[in-house]
């Protein structure tokens, strides 16, 4: 049997403060553990902590995808309505495609737990070079909102479960010709069809 191919997973942390070493960075360790936790094939990382700066972001982004050839690059904070908030603007400004879907159902999680989570201005797009496709998406600041944006929402006596939103990412990461993931079924069932 042929060895499955490793994904190239982006993370990139957002946050003025943290770049600037005046508060601990808490985005990239807590991407890093959910994702260590559920994917059960071959990946490889790579992460940034930069400041809240549309250029740079944008540069970052470039980089993970065109360089680095990330089929997957997830951010993290920048994403409110304050002044400083500017992902969703830099990330828009590298797309060829939108996804609003992703970002309806990341916004749709949160709000199962937290009003202000129809603040948040995230984007999910697809990059897309002459021979190689990457989903980025916008994920919340807080690691707790990480961790349930990517993983979902069990059901409760009062309401279903919600799937989080890595239950689609890796057939969409197959869909744009990228490696195929699995996961762990009890933190995040990866779904394909058939």
């Amino acid at each position: 049997m042929p060895e499955q191919e490793s994904i190239r997973i982006g993370l990139v942390s957002i946050s003025d403060r943290a770049s600037r070493g005046q508060y601990q960075d808490k985005g990239l360790p807590a991407l890093t553990a959910w994702l260590t936790s559920a994917i059960n094939s071959p990946y490889h990382l790579s992460s940034a902590l930069i400041p809240d700066e549309k250029p740079r972001i944008v540069e970052t982004l470039v980089d993970m995808v065109d360089n680095l050839r990330c089929s997957l690059v997830l951010t993290t904070g920048g994403t409110g309505p304050g002044r400083r908030d500017v992902t969703p603007e830099a990330t828009l400004a590298v797309a060829t495609r939108e996804m609003p879907g992703l970002a309806e159902h990341m916004r749709r999680i949160s709000l199962h737990f937290v009003p202000t989570a129809i603040l948040s201005r995230q984007v999910a797009i697809i990059r897309e070079c002459p021979d190689h496709a990457s989903l980025i998406l916008n994920l919340p600041g807080n690691p707790d909102a990480i961790s349930q944006t990517l993983g979902g929402c069990a059901a409760t006596k009062d309401s279903p479960a919600i799937p989080g939103i890595f239950t689609v990412i890796p057939y969409c990461v197959v869909l744009m010709g990228g490696p195929r993931m699995t996961t762990r079924d009890d933190i995040c069932k990866a779904w394909y069809p058939g």
